[in-house]
């Protein structure tokens, strides 16, 4: 983020804590209340002592578990030497990005200050993860699971598992964050990770008896490195993919890249012992594991020899294993009609978006692009902007929705789109290095992975039938990745790399879907406690 931006963020104008509008909920849906609090703390988790992001003590975060349409009221209170907000990856907050929790949307908690989140995890199930969007928190924690979980009389498409674990697994830096992040702003990369993590820790213990069957939630969180995630001697059953139910196809390991999540079945059927967990780096010359423990009850038998090979730097492999994540089209996800019951491969898009990456250098410094444009962020939020009128904030023709050549540019870039639309976006990766896109507000059918150039031909490739929705598309080295998405949720959405230096350095954009009838059955109002920052202070919410 911009230093100038910044420090007007910090000039925040904080609104009355006000209860839930009542046009932004529905009364007849349970409220959760939580109370949490952001500190600093010192840890090692790879054996260094260095400052960490704690919430309510914690590292990761707490657990946020919750049920479909429940109602968030979260009082996040800052306890750092700097502006903070929490995004909640996956979830859609329909009709609510003033929730979203990142800086095209909202103005950064200041220091010793509050901000109370709320919204629904309306009509989802399955497993998300939340993150600090701002700066460079994510490298020093804050992050943790959340889990929506199915209303009782929603059936799921398998038995009850006879347990559930969290497994927040990603790159870790001994260096501290805010070194990392004046190497980034001088213009260098980030350096090779020194680690991998699981739960925050080099090792962890899962218990579980022999014979019974448990799911296992396994999250990306980390900055920048895929990551392979195997357990030895037992297969993995997917059964769902940042809230779609699978085709229960079972895999000896499955990757999961930067921002994802998989949720896996795990059956206890081997002799009684302990076995490794493992998650290992993907497509990097080294590769670095962690390891933890599933152990079972009536073990008498400790882990021992070499943890179990996964595979290396197999593109073709990952890509191929990608393509057979299916959606499950008779099982109901959070309302009780099948997932299938929606013809995604009938409907004509209305427009086609080809969004290329690029990794230029402007004014001597790295960057990264998106169709020539660097994004940099405004000193005011976009949602603030376009709810005020405030001009010169952002323009809509900032970015062009195709790539074309010429120099890169930095700019607050913006792409329209009409509330409604059924859309094709095409992510080109010309680059050596996968790269992971994720949008927030929606989640999208992934139809289409492919080598070299995509050209409207490759549509012939499309699976069309039953592609998997999620919120975070990997696109591989020199590769494409097509994607369909139903505009049915107005607002201002972050288009990000979930790769936290490309982020920061300006691999991102924001789609306005937008609709001219001001109505709250397409949009809810600006909430009464809104944070005002920028050029938005002094104005009534």
């Amino acid at each position: 983020m911009e230093k100038s931006a910044l420090l007007l963020m910090l000039h925040v104008f904080c609104g009355v804590l006000a209860l839930f509008s009542v046009s932004q909920v529905t009364a007849d849906d349970p409220y959760k209340y939580f109370t949490w609090t952001v500190t600093y703390g010192t840890l090692s988790p790879l054996g260094v002592p260095q400052q960490v992001i704690l919430i309510n003590g914690q590292f990761p975060g707490p657990r946020l578990d919750v049920v479909t349409n429940d109602n968030i009221i979260l009082n996040l209170i800052n306890k750092l030497d700097e502006p903070f907000l929490l995004t909640w990856n996956g979830i859609k907050q329909r009709k609510n990005s003033w929730q979203d929790g990142v800086l095209g949307t909202n103005c950064p908690i200041p220091p010793n200050s509050n901000f109370t989140y709320k919204f629904q995890a309306k009509d989802q199930i399955g497993t998300f993860t939340y993150f600090p969007s701002i700066l460079l928190h994510k490298a020093s924690g804050g992050f943790g699971g959340l889990n929506v979980y199915e209303r009782p009389l929603i059936p799921i498409p398998f038995p009850t598992p006879d347990g559930d674990f969290t497994l927040l697994a990603g790159d870790w830096f001994k260096t501290d964050r805010k070194t990392l992040q004046q190497s980034l702003d001088s213009g260098k990369s980030l350096p090779f990770p020194d680690g991998i993590l699981i739960n925050g820790q080099a090792q962890n213990t899962f218990n579980g008896d022999q014979g019974k069957t448990y799911m296992f939630r396994i999250s990306n969180v980390g900055l920048s490195t895929s990551l392979n995630f195997r357990i030895q001697g037992h297969s993995l059953k997917l059964v769902e993919v940042e809230g779609s139910h699978t085709v229960q196809d079972t895999y000896d390991s499955l990757d999961v890249h930067v921002g994802q999540s998989v949720a896996v079945l795990v059956t206890l059927n081997q002799p009684p012992k302990d076995y490794y967990i493992v998650a290992s780096t993907r497509f990097t010359k080294r590769v670095l594991s962690a390891s933890a423990v599933l152990h079972y009850t009536n073990s008498q038998t400790r882990v021992s020899g070499p943890l179990p090979a996964g595979p290396t730097y197999q593109v073709h492999w990952s890509m191929k294993q990608a393509r057979t994540f299916r959606w499950n089209l008779t099982a109901s996800a959070a309302r009780p009609n099948p997932q299938g019951s929606y013809h995604y491969g009938k409907i004509t898009p209305a427009k086609t978006i080809v969004l290329a990456n690029s990794a230029p250098l402007i004014n001597g410094k790295q960057r990264y692009a998106v169709n020539r444009v660097s994004y940099i962020n405004a000193d005011t939020p976009l949602k603030l902007a376009d709810y005020f009128n405030i001009p010169g904030i952002f323009s809509l023709n900032s970015i062009q929705s195709l790539p074309s050549d010429g120099p890169a540019y930095l700019s607050t870039s913006v792409i329209p789109a009409s509330l409604h639309d059924f859309i094709e976006v095409v992510f080109q990766n010309n680059e050596k290095t996968l790269q992971s896109w994720h949008l927030d507000g929606y989640d999208f059918w992934v139809v289409g992975y492919g080598s070299g150039q995509w050209t409207q031909a490759k549509r012939s490739t499309y699976n069309l039938v039953d592609a998997l929705t999620r919120h975070t598309a990997q696109v591989y080295p020199n590769s494409w990745t097509s994607i369909l998405i139903s505009l049915d949720n107005q607002g201002m959405w972050n288009f990000r790399s979930a790769i936290w230096d490309r982020q920061y350095l300006g691999q991102q954009l924001y789609l306005r879907v937008w609709n001219a009838a001001h109505n709250l059955a397409n949009e809810y109002d600006i909430p009464a406690n809104a944070l005002l920052c920028g050029k938005a202070v002094g104005r009534k919410p």
